[in-house]
C-alpha cells in the first residue's frame, strides 16, 4: 500500500506542475514493475528432492515418477540465479539444458546491443534449451531472470544418457517439445492474425495465464505482473501508451484487475471474444 501512494502522490504532483502529459501520467498512476516488485512474487523455497517440490507441474518434465526424478537429481544439483543475471545467450553451445526449479525467466530472441523480441515467460517447471541439447545445436533464444530463480542444469551427455534408460523421460521430452511449438505458435498468431491491439494484449494476458498462473475462483486466472508496459507493447507491436491505455480499458470493463503487481484475469471469455 505504501509503494502504491508514493506512486500516486507522485502522478497527482506532476499532474499540479505540469511536467507531464496525458499519456505518461496514465502510466505513472500504473503499478511499476522493477526487481523489488517481482522478488514479490517469488515462488516458495523449493525443497531437497524434486518429488517433494510444490512447484511440480502436471504435463512438464518435473511431474515424471518419483524413481525416475531420483535418477535424474543425481546428475543435476541446484543452482541460484540472481535477479536480471544471464542465464545463456542466442547462438552459444547448448552444453546444458536447465529446468526451472523457482523463479522466472524471461526469453528473448535477437542481435545483442540491438532490437529484441521477448519470446515468452517461463517459470516453474519449464525446461529451457531441451531442443538445442537434443539436437546438439545451439541455443535459439536467450535466457535472463526476472526474479531470482533456482534452477537444475543437466549437462548434455548426462541427460541423453539418463533419457536412453528412462522412457517415460523419452515421452515427456516429446510433449515438452509440443509445448514449445505451441508456444511459438501462439506467438506467432498473436502478432500476425490479431487485428487490434485490444486482441493482441488480451491473447497475451490469456497466455501468460496458462503459462505462468493459477487458477482461482469461479473460473479465473491470476499471475505477477512481471513485464513493464514497454515489453508488454514489444510483445503486441504497439507503444506502451497504448498498453497503458488498452489495460485501463480492461479494468473499467472489470475484466482484469491489477493490485500489488499481481492480474487477475476475471473474465477470459471477453478476452478470448477479441482475438
Amino acid at each position: 500500500m505504501k509503494r502504491k501512494r508514493h506512486v500516486k502522490g507522485e502522478a497527482k504532483r506532476r499532474r499540479s506542475s505540469g511536467e507531464v502529459g496525458k499519456g505518461t501520467t496514465m502510466a505513472s498512476a500504473e503499478i511499476v514493475t522493477d526487481v523489488q516488485v517481482r522478488q514479490k512474487h517469488l515462488t516458495k523455497q523449493v525443497p531437497i528432492g524434486c518429488a517433494a517440490c510444490a512447484n511440480r507441474r502436471p504435463g512438464w518434465f518435473c511431474s515424471l515418477g518419483s524413481s525416475v526424478l531420483a535418477d535424474l537429481e543425481l546428475a543435476t544439483s541446484t543452482i541460484t540465479l540472481p535477479a536480471q543475471a544471464s542465464l545463456f545467450h542466442q547462438g552459444e553451445d547448448a552444453r546444458c539444458l536447465y529446468l526451472i526449479c523457482g523463479g522466472y525467466l524471461k526469453l528473448t530472441a535477437g542481435r545483442m546491443n540491438d532490437r529484441q523480441m521477448i519470446v515468452r515467460i517461463a517459470g516453474p517447471g519449464s525446461m529451457l534449451g531441451l531442443y538445442a541439447v537434443l539436437s546438439h545445436g545451439v541455443y535459439e533464444v536467450s535466457a535472463e531472470s526476472l526474479t531470482s530463480a533456482q534452477l537444475r542444469p543437466v549437462e548434455r551427455d548426462r541427460f541423453l544418457n539418463f533419457l536412453r534408460v528412462h522412457k517415460e523421460a523419452q515421452m515427456r521430452a516429446v510433449q515438452c517439445i509440443c509445448q514449445e511449438y505451441r508456444f511459438a505458435l501462439q506467438d506467432a498468431c498473436r502478432i500476425a492474425l490479431a487485428e487490434t491491439v485490444a486482441a493482441r494484449l488480451g491473447k497475451l494476458l490469456l497466455e501468460l495465464s496458462h503459462q505462468i498462473g493459477e487458477h482461482v475462483n469461479d473460473g479465473a486466472f491470476r499471475f505477477p505482473l512481471l513485464l513493464t508496459h514497454e515489453e508488454m507493447a514489444s510483445m503486441t507491436c504497439t507503444t506502451r501508451e497504448t498498453v497503458t491505455r488498452t489495460l485501463g480499458q480492461f479494468r473499467k470493463e472489470g475484466w482484469i484487475s491489477i493490485e500489488d503487481s499481481l492480474v487477475t484475469v476475471h473474465q477470459p471469455e471477453r478476452l478470448q471474444t477479441l482475438i
